[in-house]
């Protein structure tokens, strides 16, 4: 057959990929894994998104192509009213919107739709992979900005230098943040939308995780900045908010023109989601109440950092995001050192941070979701495998 081309050369391994062998060679081993690694909710899809769907399934005017220009009407109205009720942004100052397959299908399609060779792409390290495959697919070059402990894991926009800037189109940032369960406050939004209006960037934001947060919080968004529909587009899921990863839907909204450079780009590739589920998304937006997930990811997050403090491993309670990210709690491992024996002395599955970007290493992610787990107890039984590995110095944390 003949050879796949040549932009394949750039592309690394799929992180979650690698992650999958690991957990499959440890299952073959008779271990009983409790997989941490990728963020997949668990808990079932709410009951009024189900039954939306089968009801939409019945009707025929589902079962043809959507013709509409940005996606299905309901989902889209649904999509901007929620928007609007949520963070505050009335239609007027939203700009326009299109519904994607998922976040990460139009994440990826952007880069694609903006990015020619020899243009940059500003990306977080770590950060999402497919900001930085893409970019690279495209045939563009990357500029990776380091997202670091000490700066709350947001970028400092002073040390990007002119150069970049000047030649950068897209400028990716995601908060609440995936790897590091990051937020962002709305001082940091103002600053980056003054950097892209002055380099002529758009600032790409990808907020998967926008309401999945913890102890009241509310997470600011960049169109909350005046003006700022001139430089952004906002990329939200269904996946993580209402437990509907499988179900690939999504929206992007913001400025115009990146709204239909993404839909011209998508019109040539997709057809859009089946009908039902976009119908099925539009009932979610418009009151579907999941707070009881939420509520059990932060029971979770609570057994887990609250127990491996009790070890020494002092760790962070992420205010959002369904990770914890924590420091290697030892000098003599790293992180992929680490998680490997995560598996074998304990049947741990974590990620290693460095799998999201060299600025990761030193670092390793854990998830809040867990097939089988009820109220904890999955994540108590993690923590006595750990206490029990001798995988966490006493002076960890200290």
């Amino acid at each position: 057959m003949p050879t796949p081309s040549r932009r394949f050369e750039s592309v690394p391994p799929y992180l979650f990929a690698e992650v999958a062998r690991a957990k499959r060679e440890a299952i073959a081993r008779g271990v009983d894994v409790i997989d941490l690694g990728i963020g997949d909710p668990d808990i079932p899809t709410p009951k009024p998104v189900i039954e939306a769907l089968c009801a939409a399934a019945h009707n025929p005017r589902t079962h043809r192509y959507d013709e509409s220009a940005n996606g299905w009407p309901a989902f889209l109205n649904a999509a901007k009213e929620w928007y609007a009720k949520t963070f505050g942004v009335p239609s007027a100052d939203q700009g326009e919107l299109c519904q994607v397959i998922g976040s990460k299908e139009g994440l990826a399609h952007l880069a694609w739709a903006f990015i020619d060779h020899g243009d940059v792409a500003i990306v977080p390290n770590p950060g999402y992979p497919v900001y930085k495959v893409n970019t690279l697919m495209a045939g563009g070059e990357v500029f990776e900005v380091p997202l670091r402990e000490e700066n709350a894991f947001l970028p400092r926009l002073v040390d990007i230098p002119t150069e970049a800037a000047r030649r950068a189109k897209l400028f990716y940032v995601c908060y609440p943040n995936n790897p590091t369960a990051a937020v962002a406050t709305s001082e940091f939004y103002a600053d980056a939308i003054r950097f892209c209006r002055d380099h002529d960037i758009l600032l790409v934001n990808d907020m998967a995780y926008a309401t999945v947060t913890y102890d009241g919080l509310l997470h600011p968004t960049a169109l909350q900045a005046p003006g700022s529909v001139e430089h952004v587009i906002e990329f939200h899921s269904l996946s993580k908010m209402f437990n509907m990863t499988g179900w690939r839907l999504g929206f992007a909204i913001g400025n115009p023109g990146a709204i239909q450079a993404l839909q011209a780009m998508k019109s040539n590739i997709d057809s859009k989601q089946f009908g039902a589920i976009a119908e099925a998304g539009a009932v979610a937006l418009s009151g579907v109440d999941n707070r009881e997930t939420m509520a059990l990811y932060a029971k979770r997050r609570d057994y887990l950092c609250d127990g491996l403090a009790a070890l020494g491993w002092e760790v962070p309670k992420p205010k959002a995001t369904l990770f914890v990210w924590a420091r290697v709690p030892r000098d003599d491992m790293s992180s992929a050192e680490f998680c490997a024996a995560l598996i074998e002395k304990a049947g741990i599955v974590a990620v290693p941070g460095n799998g999201a970007g060299s600025e990761g290493e030193g670092f390793v992610r854990m998830s809040l979701t867990l097939p089988g787990d009820v109220g904890g107890e999955r994540y108590a039984e993690a923590v006595r495998r750990i206490g029990e590995s001798g995988l966490v110095p006493s002076r960890a944390g200290v």
